[in-house]
């Protein structure tokens, strides 16, 4: 794939390194590549960042169609900048894609998108400790259509974000409250697509848990609203009586996570004993009277590791770990930032170098 490349006449000053918040802070380019059909995917090109131009009838408007991905390049030293398994965000957008017939990308101008803009973008990886460069990329169906169709023109574009850590409490424990008014998702919806509308569906719950106090919110099956699902921007998992236990993907309803699976395949490596199952709220709410919920977190690209150190379930707040984090979850946490940002071995070969 050949990318044409538009430098800035006007780069932006340098954020606050010490500060940057989650999200709020763009870098100096984008990259954009366009679909049409019959002709496929085209035209990539690396160019100043700044508002895109829309047709005020563009289908992503008015019926939702886009799908996007999370990932991260990290600064492991010496100039030396990783990717962390970027080719199972490549797969995760093409099946998100599927689901709301959206044109599959090419794994391969994916990655190659991605490194690109990373190395036109380089010096806005921070370098400071937990901190990393946040990568948006997206597909949008720009066709202008005031009907509900399947498009014929699509944009991909991916923008860049310094960052630090997701949750304000950074690796101390967050508290999650358990939704039991709203749900998120169903059996053959659209729960395991990383598409804007599961977010969207899910602000409601949000912003009634904030206004508690709590961080975010623990969703529940949408049938019987008695198995749990995923944390809003997380999965989740529980080590009850030595075993980690997550929520099976079967259902369709929570997203595949690639944090998820890194996660579960360091476990194993260790011999941990791990379990992807349905989970009742019922079974989770007992292990934690009992004593037998000895830890809780979830896990994700924006926050990585998030230990559970409240939850409320119906009105009852339990605390977890004694509201601190749990010695596996520290262990997760270290090993898997330690690969990320080049800190140690990747006997596991998930990354990739700029």
């Amino acid at each position: 794939m050949e990318i044409k490349k538009t430098l800035t006449a006007n780069p932006k000053p340098e954020p606050n390194w010490q500060n940057l918040g989650f999200g709020s802070v763009l870098t100096d380019h984008m990259f954009i590549m366009d679909y049409t059909d019959g002709v496929g995917w085209h035209d990539g090109r690396i160019v100043p960042y700044g508002p895109l131009s829309l047709d005020p009838a563009a289908i992503v408007l008015h019926y939702g169609v886009e799908v996007f991905e999370g990932m991260k390049a990290y600064y492991a030293g010496e100039d030396k900048i990783l990717l962390f398994r970027p080719e199972a965000n490549a797969k995760r957008i093409n099946n998100s894609s599927k689901r709301l017939c959206i044109p599959e990308l090419p794994e391969e101008y994916f990655v190659q998108a991605v490194k690109e803009l990373v190395s036109v973008d380089i010096c806005w990886v921070p370098k400071l400790p937990d901190t990393s460069l946040y990568i948006r990329p997206f597909i949008i169906a720009t066709e202008p259509q005031l009907g509900v169709k399947r498009a014929d023109v699509y944009q991909f574009i991916i923008i860049l974000s310094p960052v630090g850590a997701y949750y304000a409490e950074g690796l101390n424990p967050v508290k999650i409250y358990v939704e039991d008014e709203y749900v998120r998702s169903v059996r053959g919806g659209t729960g395991f697509a990383k598409c804007g509308g599961n977010y969207a569906s899910g602000l409601a719950a949000q912003y009634k848990a904030k206004q508690l106090g709590y961080s975010q919110v623990m969703w529940l099956d949408g049938a019987e609203r008695k198995y749990i699902d995923e944390v809003g921007t997380m999965n989740v998992m529980f080590k009850i009586n030595g075993q980690v236990i997550t929520p099976e993907l079967e259902t369709g309803t929570i997203l595949p996570g690639v944090t998820r699976d890194s996660v579960l395949k360091l476990l194993q490596s260790w011999n941990i004993p791990t379990c992807e199952r349905r989970i009742t709220l019922e079974e989770l709410h007992k292990a934690a009277k009992d004593g037998s919920l000895e830890e809780a977190f979830g896990t994700g690209t924006a926050a990585v590791i998030s230990p559970i150190g409240e939850l409320n379930i119906h009105g009852e707040k339990i605390n977890l770990s004694n509201g601190q984090i749990g010695p596996l979850t520290q262990k997760i946490y270290d090993s898997l930032t330690d690969i990320q940002w080049g800190r140690a071995a990747d006997t596991f070969n998930w990354t990739v170098q700029v």
